[in-house]
């Protein structure tokens, strides 16, 4: 029992940021934080994550039958709605203050969760920006990347194009081989910078911009890569007129019985952080 008291008092606790890291995020996009988690902290969470990818999993295809796409990973969604162990983990006020101060916001909201674990042999994560999937009129979005297990070099966290989040809208093109060639040209094209953190430890975390191009490099360990993300949406922010189908499908999805000027206040987006 003090374990658990333990566990929760840690994810109402602070994680102290320095200015010279929030103004290093809000320069380059992305930023690595380590220990945001403890330990005890993710082995207490990661069983009920792993259960939970397991129970809601639908992906029984091989990898070598699946596209591109499928075998960048297993992806469970809005895992906070679906369990409520994972509530408390998900929602923790620890690294939703967190969010909100590396953006420079009062307060955030989310905007969905997603459990991604990218298994043995799995294939490489195309170049893309998160936020053509997000029908939404601001640029301060952030999502959170958590390993729930150490994961080495070779498999290693995302690569980053720093400073690539001020340049917005660039492709509209979903995660495909077709995003990874051409945002791949542009990025060589523009001699863009590239950042990898290589090694994380289980409960470090990596924070990236909503229109950070990144990308990740596949799975050649028999280990299977387990991370958890939360996307998170400055609070204030409305809805736009999605220009796209991926747009169109996330504002009935993750925004249920909103329109287009309204806030994004859905019952899928509740306040988690505010100053």
């Amino acid at each position: 029992m003090n374990e658990i008291i333990q566990l929760n008092e840690e994810l109402q606790q602070d994680y102290t940021l320095t200015a010279e890291q929030i103004q290093a995020y809000q320069a380059q996009g992305h930023i690595l934080l380590p220990k945001l988690a403890s330990r005890p902290l993710v082995e207490a969470y990661r069983p009920v994550i792993q259960e939970e990818v397991i129970r809601l999993n639908r992906e029984t295809r091989p990898l070598e039958e699946r596209d591109t796409y499928g075998k960048a990973f297993l992806q469970i969604q809005n895992l906070w709605e679906k369990s409520d162990k994972l509530r408390s983990f998900v929602l923790a006020r620890r690294f939703a203050k967190v969010a909100a101060e590396l953006m420079g916001v009062y307060g955030v909201r989310m905007y969905h969760d997603q459990a991604l674990f990218k298994e043995p042999g799995g294939g490489h994560t195309p170049w893309h920006q998160d936020q053509i999937y997000w029908p939404v009129d601001t640029d301060q979005t952030i999502t959170l990347w958590m390993p729930l297990v150490d994961i080495p070099e070779e498999v290693g966290s995302m690569t980053f194009v720093s400073g690539s989040h001020h340049r917005g809208y660039i492709s509209k093109l979903e995660i495909s081989d077709q995003s990874h060639q051409t945002l791949k040209q542009y990025i060589e094209g523009e001699n863009l910078p590239q950042v990898c953190y290589g090694a994380m430890t289980a409960g470090d975390a990596t924070f990236h911009a909503g229109w950070t191009l990144h990308s990740a490099p596949g799975n050649p360990t028999p280990n299977t890569r387990e991370v958890m993300t939360v996307i998170y949406v400055k609070d204030g922010t409305k809805v736009i007129e999605p220009d796209t189908n991926a747009r169109k499908g996330d504002l009935r999805t993750w925004m249920p019985g909103l329109q287009p000027g309204d806030e994004v206040n859905s019952v899928l987006n509740p306040l988690i952080y505010k100053a």
